[in-house]
């Protein structure tokens, strides 16, 4: 039996997933984050991406999207306080490959007066959420 830890994954709107995993897998600030039970105590803030979580005897994982937020890790407890989360499954690539055209569109059209970093923020989040969508599409086939 391997060991677990407790991992809850909770946005403004619900709890999206709570449950016992052997580990997390999520984007870190500085690179990816792998967190196994025992890890010592971290706080640190997450890019937009996949949170992936193996859990206990499930052989598939459990795929979130995160649009950002905070990663806690204590004893026997990982909490992630995400801005936006959206499962897997719920993912929709013709909105996100909307996103992006227009975020690629409105930073290249500088001509019309518009908020650069908002725009660079809306493709990142929305170039992260194909990936996701592409890391699903591999975990299924």
């Amino acid at each position: 039996m391997a060991l677990t830890v407790h991992v809850d994954v909770v946005s403004a709107e619900e709890s999206i997933f709570s449950g016992l995993a052997e580990f997390v897998v999520l984007p870190g600030e500085s690179g990816e984050l792998g967190i196994f039970p025992g890890h010592m105590p971290l706080m640190t803030r997450i890019k937009p991406g996949a949170v992936r979580i193996k859990r206990q005897g499930v052989e598939q994982e459990e795929l979130i999207f995160v649009a950002g937020g905070i990663l806690e890790v204590q004893p026997g407890l990982i909490t992630v306080l995400a801005d936006t989360a959206i499962r897997g499954r719920d993912l929709d690539e013709a909105k996100a490959l909307d996103a992006k055209k227009k975020a690629e569109e409105a930073m290249t059209n500088r001509e019309a007066a518009f908020d650069y970093a908002r725009a660079q923020s809306e493709l990142i989040e929305a170039v992260a959420q194909l990936a996701a969508l592409e890391r699903l599409r591999r975990q299924v086939h």
